[in-house]
């Protein structure tokens, strides 16, 4: 009997068939160029089971130093100057990790040398780059190091804290310092995992001729290093998995985003030409039928155009499901549409049949009846139109085919998934007042 395939290798599946099913346009694959680029990147990293580490943090914390105390090589520079990183560099961990075939280590630049604006776009772009994240501190949090911790963490990337330089301090002291930490984190990183580590430490030692320096010793990071060993043997895999989900889902929103603000003009042109045909049948026209009819006519082809507006196949199931959806939301509304117009409708007709017998002044408010029954021609119109569009967004995010959907049965049936998303941020929430901004 077969066995059946790991969460891994159910994610490697959906997302090759997806990702080979992906068409672009000339011009949305142009919009979206850059962010593609990242797409292929992360997928390539999670077929290949290659796993991105980076660290972050401020100027001068001991970012290269611990990089370089994992790696048991001087690799990354150091300097006693503060900055000695000025662009990210990645060099491979020559650490065996199960279930994985290549470990990197990313070097960054330290983040307080820049404005709050710039760390904000380079938090984003390591998140991008990298699969876990080590935010380095060598004291108490700063509120650099707050704010850009909590932009990692809507990244949705794991992150975990490394306090540097813990041979400054008593173990009574490192204590307290990790406590006062833990009272810093926002509310959402109050589980995170705090590592003590000292990546360059120094000792003190008295000379022949009596005068004392400071000469290297080894680093102490000994329980760092085997708790990434342990984490990544365990988690690595599966965390390229959802990273790859994750990134191919946020390129299905960027995605849908761009479309819909360029469709949002035509649908809004679309719909304001729809109103103008209703209020001038329904106004115009004394047969109360013939302006029922001609109302719901407008309704009924305003609807087919949209969805052939928005890429649904008018003879298609989803379309069939469009209008079962429409029809039910639409009860209420053509109810009143119908009871108004026919209030208004009957009253009209008969200030024209009152006209012979009072000299053609029963008219005179015939006017404003043909202007409230156009303005409510236009109202239902636009209400019709954005219900359409909005059903079809609903039908564009509810397709088995998007990532998001692979992400929420994964959920649904994995329990360490659900897990592991139940700390991301908006990890399936797919941003919909977003999207229902760009909508007409």
């Amino acid at each position: 009997m077969r066995s059946l395939p790991s969460t891994q290798d159910r994610c490697r599946i959906l997302l090759q068939k997806w990702r080979r099913e992906l068409v672009l346009s000339n011009r949305e694959h142009s919009q979206l160029q850059g962010e593609l680029i990242a797409l292929d990147q992360q997928l390539e990293r999670f077929m290949n089971r290659r796993l991105r580490l980076a660290v972050f943090g401020r100027v001068g914390v001991g970012k290269s130093s611990l990089l370089n105390a994992l790696l048991k090589k001087n690799i990354f520079a150091t300097d006693v100057a503060h900055g000695s990183t000025r662009k990210s560099k990645i060099v491979r961990w020559n650490q065996s990790i199960k279930n994985l075939n290549t470990v990197e280590l990313l070097d960054t630049p330290g983040i307080d040398e820049i404005g709050e604006a710039g760390r904000a776009r380079l938090s984003s772009r390591i998140a991008m780059q990298s699969d876990v994240i080590l935010l380095v501190i060598d004291s108490d949090l700063t509120r650099v190091e707050q704010k850009s911790l909590q932009a990692l963490l809507k990244s949705g990337k794991p992150v975990l804290l490394v306090l540097n330089r813990c041979d400054q301090w008593s173990s009574e002291e490192q204590t307290k310092l990790i406590r006062s930490i833990r009272r810093r984190l926002p509310p959402e990183a109050q589980k995170l995992h705090i590592e003590a580590v000292s990546a360059a430490p120094r000792e003190v030692q008295l000379h022949h001729n009596g005068l004392a320096r400071s000469q290297p010793i080894p680093p102490q990071i000994e329980t760092l290093r085997l708790f990434l060993i342990k984490f990544l043997t365990s988690q690595g895999e599966l965390l390229l998995a959802l990273n790859a989900l994750r990134r191919s889902d946020n390129f299905c929103q960027s995605l849908s985003r761009k479309n819909l603000y360029h469709k949002k003009v035509a649908a809004q042109g679309l719909i304001g030409r729809f109103a103008a045909m209703k209020a001038s049948v329904v106004a115009a026209n004394p047969l109360l039928l013939v302006d029922i009819a001609g109302g719901l006519a407008c309704d009924a082809t305003l609807v087919f155009q949209l969805c052939k507006l928005y890429g649904i196949q008018i003879k298609g199931p989803a379309a069939r499901s469009l209008l079962t959806h429409l029809s039910g939301q639409n009860v209420l509304l053509g109810g009143a549409q119908v009871t108004i117009q026919i209030t208004l409708s009957t009253i009209k007709n008969l200030l024209i049949m009152a006209a012979p017998f009072t000299g053609g002044l029963s008219l005179a408010p015939a006017a404003p009846i043909a202007v409230a029954q156009a303005a409510l021609a236009v109202h239902t119109t636009q209400v019709t139109g954005r219900l359409t569009a909005q059903e079809v967004l609903n039908n564009q995010h509810c397709t088995n085919a998007r990532p998001e959907a692979m992400l929420k049965r994964l959920a649904a049936s994995d329990p360490e998934i659900r897990s592991w998303l139940n700390n991301w941020p908006n990890a399936i929430n797919n941003q919909p007042d977003q999207l229902r901004a760009l909508l007409p």
